[in-house]
């Protein structure tokens, strides 16, 4: 199936007729005379009223920058923005001794949590190298994944800091 070109002029059943100003790899983005601009997916029914020859490019700026954004997270070991729970924001940890004669020591939440979030991002990375590795078998590979399975179980206490829960930490979620 070859692609319409931007500029190529079509007529569709419900929205009438229109030109093409945008093409992706899945929709053309059409401005109808009618009913404005729409996306439309690539298969959909539709007569050609005219073609445009021109050369298309069938993935989008957007489609090359999620591309990216998604090899850089899963192959660098630059962290991602993840926000603190707004409850926390701006708060602060008191570590206090049982001993009444010690100080207490006060940690911003803010700090700590970069901390946990940074330990989170490392084991993210030796997770890939492990995975990548040539020199290990694959039985040794599952051990050490199994590892770094339950560090991150360890770590779910800390999820109530994270704002959005897909960011939380997951761990082993069967039970032995």
């Amino acid at each position: 199936m070859k692609l319409l070109g931007i500029g190529s002029r079509i007529d569709h059943s419900e929205y009438g007729k229109g030109v093409v100003t945008n093409v992706t790899s899945i929709m053309y983005w059409v401005t109808f005379i009618e009913k404005g601009l729409e996306t439309i997916a690539i298969d959909a029914d539709f007569k050609v009223i005219e073609a445009a020859e021109d050369e298309v490019d069938s993935v989008s700026f957007y489609e090359i920058e999620a591309s990216l954004i998604q090899i850089l997270k899963k192959w660098s070991d630059t962290s991602e923005v993840v926000p603190l729970a707004d409850k926390y924001r701006g708060g602060k940890m008191i570590l206090q001794p049982e001993d009444v004669s010690l100080s207490n020591k006060e940690i911003p939440i803010n700090t700590f949590f970069h901390k946990i979030v940074m330990l989170r991002d490392r084991l993210r990375v030796m997770e890939q190298k492990i995975n990548s590795s040539k020199n290990l078998d694959d039985q040794e590979k599952i051990d050490l994944q199994q590892y770094i399975t339950r560090c991150y179980g360890s770590l779910t206490t800390f999820n109530v800091l994270f704002k959005n829960n897909s960011q939380n930490f997951k761990g082993d979620s069967s039970k032995k």
